[in-house]
């Protein structure tokens, strides 16, 4: 049996915090910030962590990584 592969696109877009959990950045942050209020950039600034129902799929596809 080959070994897995890490999912190279997955392992740019999440960390491992110390405790296991998976780390990840908010979505419309790229551009079109003109239509979004202060308050909503500020929060999308901010990181968050994988939900529960995802987490099994993307540990997966980022196995090798520490």
């Amino acid at each position: 049996m080959p070994k897995m592969k890490t999912h190279r696109g997955s392992a740019k877009r999440f960390k491992k915090t110390g405790s296991g959990k998976l780390k990840r950045g908010s979505a419309y942050t790229s551009h079109l910030f003109a239509n979004k209020p202060t308050k909503a950039k500020r929060h999308l600034r901010k990181s968050s962590l994988v939900s529960a129902s995802d987490f099994k799929r993307i540990r997966q596809m980022i196995t090798y990584m520490k």
